[in-house]
């Protein structure tokens, strides 16, 4: 546990749970500045302590249903742990629809979620939605064209990443991150798909020495994350408290989240260029052969959206303008 400390006694501490260890720079860079903020523009008042790696017990998939019913004050979870509970925030995990820049996917989530998501979101106090930004494949054997993917089994975090994992040829096997190193090592799986930012903290440049990276926007996926309060906490604050969780949510926190992940990307990718392994770029024109491949999983998903009368088309005009809108700013 990572215990933010004030010189004043706090009059309200809140628990924030997540999946993650504590080095990940989701923490380090993201969580953690966060809650100092909080506690200083409180003047104290509020402290929070961040319990990393699961540590008040349960599973990733259970963080979500974990800070609606109060076992959590606060999580950082993603909602594509549970495959088909968030519908329309899914449709920033179709295929190539979502930026290669994690700020300009952060700002375009919240954005998004501001208009959209309310219903969706509405158990919890969301106080942040985001995605990072482009994901990467890192595998045990080099992809440098849509047929190398072929028999590949690969981790995916979010169902519709899996499918795309699959309509390009590869064995798509679904687990929370954490698990990645274990199941790398008993040969489980060949590889992963997850963003620079999570790679130390798995150790993942250790266990594979190929990492395929895509060119331009946009890109092949990215994962949704949210940032979630329990509503009753939220609301039994004192108007004032929660006057400073409010200026710190929204926009003003996925542009914090989003710098952070866009630093940590260009970090790690460097680090692991130094460390010898491969790092493949697919050039324009192969990346368009995958986008062509996957434009099956996105037909797919907008006749799943019909059939559960939900405007499947209105929303991806919509995460593709909100992209467009943050990606010119």
């Amino acid at each position: 546990m990572l215990r933010i400390r004030s010189a004043r006694a706090a009059e309200v501490t809140l628990r924030l749970h997540h999946f993650l260890p504590p080095t990940t720079s989701g923490q380090v860079g993201f969580l953690a500045p966060w809650a100092k903020k909080i506690e200083a523009e409180s003047e104290g008042r509020i402290r929070i302590d961040i319990f990393p790696s699961m540590q008040l017990g349960g599973k990733p998939p259970q963080l979500y249903d974990q800070v609606r019913d109060g076992v959590a004050d606060l999580v950082w979870t993603l909602p594509g742990y549970t495959a088909g509970r968030f519908p329309i925030l899914e449709t920033f995990e179709l295929p190539f629809v979502a930026d290669r820049s994690a700020r300009v996917n952060a700002l375009a989530v919240q954005d998004f979620a501001d208009a959209f998501l309310g219903a969706e979101l509405g158990e919890v106090k969301p106080l942040c939605v985001w995605a990072h930004d482009g994901g990467v494949i890192h595998s045990s054997r080099q992809v440098a064209k849509l047929e190398d993917m072929k028999g590949l089994k690969l981790r995916f975090p979010s169902r519709l990443s899996g499918e795309a994992l699959k309509a390009l040829g590869a064995q798509a096997i679904g687990m929370p991150v954490p698990q990645v190193p274990e199941a790398l090592s008993q040969r489980v799986i060949d590889g992963a798909v997850v963003p620079w930012e999570v790679v130390p903290a798995v150790k993942l440049q250790e266990l594979v020495k190929f990492h395929t990276e895509f060119a331009g926007s946009p890109t092949f996926y990215v994962a949704t994350f949210v940032l979630a309060m329990n509503r009753a906490r939220y609301e039994n604050l004192p108007a004032e408290l929660r006057a400073v969780i409010d200026a710190n949510s929204g926009l003003a926190a996925a542009a914090m989240a989003g710098r952070s992940w866009d630093a940590a990307s260009a970090e790690v990718s460097e680090r692991v260029r130094k460390r010898g392994n491969t790092i493949t770029t697919l050039p324009p024109e192969e990346v368009a052969r995958w986008r062509t491949t996957t434009e099956p999983v996105v037909s797919a998903w907008l006749a799943q959206m019909a059939a559960r009368g939900l405007d499947g088309q209105r929303y991806l005009d919509a995460a593709r303008a909100a992209i467009a809108k943050f990606a010119a700013a």
